[in-house]
């Protein structure tokens, strides 16, 4: 039986970053990747900020990036405004490509993981295979020591009938009917008559009803002025969106086994966008001295609690989004913090925040009523498992 250096279980964002940045720095390496469905990446779309990320890591991801611009918009009831923080996406068909051309045979698909136990991994049909260290990132698992809403969408590709107009993304269109939470429609101009459409929502649980949803898209497409014309393809998601948790016990729960992604709880806890730690984790890995199962989890976990950490402050404001006020009006805290600072901006989104910005951010009247608003923030993670029982 070969013994591989690493195995890679799953073939989502976060380890096919793990595979591409550990193939660039050491590529004599026998890395293999494992994965369930068709095709590395499944069928998603991954964006983040110009500012989430170093150049140096720009520099080695941006073959995997298909689109980029300039700035995005945002609209709300009573603010629109343009931010000038470039905007990159990475599709999952260019990320499968990129796969496949780095990993050849080495990447199984339609392969079903039976067990992962400590540097082995069994597939259904009996296929056993063993490595010098397992990372498992197939995706996020619902855990009693996370309390989490979510980030729940629906997007389609449309091409259109004419040229749409638009030359920014538009990150959040808040002008739309709300619901029972902040509810915003998401929109990427892929091309000149090219647009993915994004029907999301701030909610409990982490299900939309789909035809209520294409039925949203359609009926803003409209309001837009956007001919509808051939559907491209449908993808839909739930991002995690972190109240309130227990680190310890979250990760007492993998026996020491090393995790990545979202399946390791790496996701900005506001906005659930994972691409940014993606890139850093795997940074850390290609640069460790080398990939043993011990060493490898200990570094993966030292990563995940200094995240937790700097995260404190985005866990305080998600209650404030999820638990304060009445769900039509959850949508004033966004449209309050689209009007600071861009730089501001820039920094929440790349989990920089420093103290004064913290400062900046709970300063003035709360944009829901103050008792809510303490409520909220007083809210510990075992009073929310109450709370959502």
């Amino acid at each position: 039986m070969k013994k591989w250096d690493l195995i890679l279980v799953g073939a989502g964002l976060a380890n096919g970053l793990i595979a591409w940045r550990l193939k660039q720095r050491h590529p004599t390496l026998a890395v293999l990747m494992l994965e369930c469905g068709d095709a590395p990446g499944g069928n998603h779309t991954w964006s983040f900020h110009q500012h989430d990320i170093t150049p140096a890591q720009h520099a080695w991801l941006a073959p995997l990036v298909a689109h980029r611009w300039d700035g995005y918009d945002v609209h709300f009831p009573d603010v629109s405004r343009t931010l000038h923080d470039g905007y990159l996406t990475i599709t999952s068909t260019r990320f499968a490509q990129a796969m496949r051309g780095l990993m050849k045979e080495n990447l199984l698909t339609n392969v079903t993981v039976s067990r992962v136990i400590g540097q082995e991994v069994a597939l259904s049909d009996g296929r056993r295979f063993t490595a010098g260290a397992v990372i498992d990132g197939r995706g996020y698992q619902p855990s009693p020591h996370l309390s989490i809403g979510y980030q729940a969408f629906i997007g389609q590709e449309w091409q259109l009938a004419a040229p749409h107009g638009l030359t920014r993304p538009i990150l959040m269109d808040a002008r739309v009917a709300q619901g029972n939470g902040y509810r915003f429609v998401y929109t990427l101009p892929l091309s000149a008559d090219t647009l993915l459409i994004e029907d999301t929502h701030y909610i409990d649980g982490p299900t939309l009803d789909a035809d209520s949803a294409r039925a949203r898209i359609a009926d803003y497409a409209r309001q837009q002025g956007w001919q509808l014309a051939r559907l491209v393809r449908e993808e839909q998601g739930a991002l995690p969106i972190t109240l309130s948790g227990d680190p310890a016990a979250f990760w007492h729960q993998f026996h020491h086994q090393p995790v990545s992604g979202l399946r390791a709880g790496l996701f900005h806890a506001t906005t659930g966008y994972s691409l940014p730690l993606a890139v850093r984790l795997a940074d850390r890995i290609a640069n460790a001295p080398g990939l043993h199962q011990g060493a490898l989890y200990q570094l993966i976990a030292d990563f995940a609690a200094h995240h937790w950490q700097t995260q404190r402050f985005f866990r305080l404001l998600n209650r404030m989004l999820f638990l304060a006020g009445t769900p039509d009006q959850r949508w004033r805290v966004m449209q309050r913090f689209y009007q600071l600072d861009e730089q501001l901006i820039a920094r929440f989104y790349a989990g920089q925040l420093r103290s004064a910005d913290r400062a900046r951010l709970l300063l003035g009247k709360p944009p829901v009523p103050i008792v809510g608003a303490i409520k909220a923030l007083l809210h510990t993670h075992s009073s929310l498992r109450a709370h959502h029982k």
